[in-house]
This record gives structure tokens, C-alpha cells and sequence, in this order.
């Protein structure tokens, strides 16, 4: 399983001689990305907070008509910080201390652009199928308080930041939503785009809360590039890729909370195919750790109750045109 192993490259570093590895990566990985040098100050922060960070170039050849535009984007896998059964206002907090430390740590290293994990505001409690406490997550997307935090660190840093949030639209009836909102490098919240495929599979009970979003494909121009966020489940549906292609998308962000027992066969290589196929960056971000929750839960597929659904595995990556990550 995913959480008794650190990671698919190390067991290959571990087993496979040094000679044939660089071989072994080329096939799995593609081009082999060159290593972005971190500022010292960036990485001491890092150690002393106890997360990691690394840094690569994806590179592309120069050309005699058009100047080379770089952008450095940065991607959060992340933990939650407290346990389910604390106050939801220590929760929050807790997350909002942490995320803040990692977005200010990104701007010193000159991030261009930050995306952060699906709901990064909360555990992934849509498993439970319980209202309460979980929906007093729920925020407005456009004027919530994860917004206006994340809008103060995006307008200090120049930084695009995309916040995906279990959205409350206080103008409908209070209706739910997984939501990503992105803020422009003012600090300007430039729109919202609204989860359009929603998983109903194992414990991933998340109609329970919220249904397919109603916001289509939308792409946002930033000084950046043109972005665009497919949520989670959207990576399964490769016509959902396609149509934020024809829309005119650059990057496309995957902000993502799935287990090891359900995908991770499939994720290194959903995100690198859509990157294949429709000529753009993308960017799969998913959260780490296991989340135990107060009471035990079932979903109606003949498994007995538990208090948690999985290992949510990280290995985030960035994927290429031309397949390398």
C-alpha cells in the first residue's frame, strides 16, 4: 500500500542499478527535468516548519521570433494539522498558519503561481455523508475569510493563487459546491470554477454534499498564462481535459484528495496523457496523510464501518507537452 512505502522512486533507486535507472526513468518519466536551485533561506524555512520542497525546469528550445516567457509554479500537498475533533475554528486556523508559512516561503523563491490541494480548508470529511460539523467549512467563494487571506499573500507576492474551497452560494439558497477560486497577482478574485465531475464510488460520498458543478470550462487569463482547474474526479473524463484545451488553456490544475486503494494506479499517468493530448501544462495535486474521523461510517458496499477511507498518497507532479514530469 501507498503508506508503507515512501515512494515509487525509491524502491527503483533501492533495486535497480544506478546504470540502468537513468534508462528506467526515461521511459516512465520522459525528457529528464533539470533541478531548479532553491534560495537557502527557502529550504532552512522548510526544514525548520518540517515540510519538504523541491524544485525543477521543464525547458523548451529558443526561438528567434518569440521571447522566452518563464513561470515558476508552485503546488502545495498538505496535511491536515489538527485533529477531526477539534474546534472547527482551530482547525482553520491551524491550516490557515501553516498554508500562509508555505505561500510566503514560495513567494521568497518567486513563485509565479500557487495552487493549493482540493478543499485545502478542511479535512476531506465528504466520506462521513454527515451535515454536521463538516458544512460549516463551507464559505463564499468570493468574499469568504480563505479568500481574503489568500488575497493579502497574492497581492504581497505578485502571485496568482488558486484556492479550491467547499463553496457556500449564499445568493442560492446556501447551495454547496467544490469550488476553485482564483486570484489574480493584485489580489483581485479574477472568478470561480465549479467541480464538474463528482465521484460515486467507495467512500467518496461527496453528493451527499454537493453535485456537478454548473460553471462549463472556464479558462482565466492571468499575466502568467492561461489557466484553467479541472477538480479531482474531472481527470478520469479525458473530453473534460479536451474542452478546457479548446477554450484556450495553458496550464490546467488538478487540485485533488484521493487514497491509494482506489487510484493511484491511474494517477501518474492521467495528468501526463491530458498534457499529451491537448498540448498544455499540467499540474496533479494531491493532499498526504490518513484522516480519522469522531464516528465510523459505511457506504453501502458490504464493507464493515470504519473511521477513515484511505491514505491520501501526495505525488503531486507538473507534466509537459511532450510528456516529460
Amino acid at each position: 500500500m501507498s503508506g508503507e512505502i515512501h515512494s515509487l522512486e525509491s524502491i527503483l533507486e533501492k533495486y535497480v542499478p544506478e546504470g540502468e535507472l537513468a534508462e528506467v526513468n526515461r521511459i516512465l518519466y520522459g525528457r529528464k527535468c533539470g533541478k531548479l536551485e532553491l534560495e537557502k533561506e527557502v529550504k532552512s524555512r522548510a526544514e525548520a516548519e518540517n515540510y519538504q520542497v523541491a524544485g525543477y525546469t521543464i525547458t523548451a528550445l529558443p526561438e528567434e521570433t518569440r521571447l522566452p516567457r518563464k513561470v515558476k509554479i508552485g503546488l502545495i500537498q498538505n496535511k491536515i494539522v489538527h485533529p477531526t475533533d477539534a474546534s472547527i475554528q482551530l482547525q482553520v486556523s491551524g491550516l490557515y498558519e501553516r498554508i500562509g508559512s508555505i505561500i510566503e516561503n514560495a513567494g521568497v523563491a518567486g513563485v509565479n503561481i500557487m495552487c493549493l490541494q482540493e478543499a485545502w480548508t478542511m479535512p476531506f470529511a465528504f466520506c462521513t455523508r454527515e451535515k454536521h460539523p463538516w458544512c460549516e467549512f463551507a464559505e463564499s467563494a468570493e468574499h469568504g475569510p480563505s479568500t481574503q487571506f489568500l488575497q493579502e499573500l497574492a497581492a504581497k507576492y505578485r502571485m496568482v493563487i488558486i484556492s479550491p474551497i467547499l463553496e457556500r452560494d449564499e445568493h442560492h439558497g446556501d447551495t454547496l459546491w467544490n469550488t476553485a477560486v482564483i486570484i489574480d497577482h493584485t489580489g483581485k478574485v479574477l472568478g470561480k470554477t465549479r467541480k464538474n465531475h463528482i465521484p460515486r464510488v467507495g467512500d467518496f460520498n461527496e453528493s451527499t454534499y454537493y453535485l456537478e458543478g454548473n460553471t462549463g470550462h472556464r479558462v482565466f487569463e492571468t499575466i502568467y498564462g492561461r489557466l484553467a482547474v479541472n477538480i479531482c474526479y474531472g481527470r478520469h473524463h479525458p473530453q473534460n481535459w479536451m474542452m478546457y484545451g479548446l477554450n484556450g488553456a495553458e496550464i490546467v490544475f488538478n487540485p485533488s484528495a484521493t487514497v491509494g486503494g482506489l487510484s493511484e494506479p491511474m494517477w501518474p499517468i492521467e495528468a501526463r496523457n491530458a498534457a499529451i493530448a491537448n498540448s498544455y501544462f499540467t499540474c496533479a495535486i494531491n493532499r498526504v496523510g490518513t484522516e480519522s474521523f469522531p464516528r465510523e461510517f459505511t457506504s453501502a458496499d458490504g464493507k464493515p464501518s470504519h473511521k477513515d477511507f484511505g491514505h491520501f498518497y501526495g505525488s503531486s507532479y507538473i507534466a509537459a507537452p511532450d510528456g516529460s514530469r
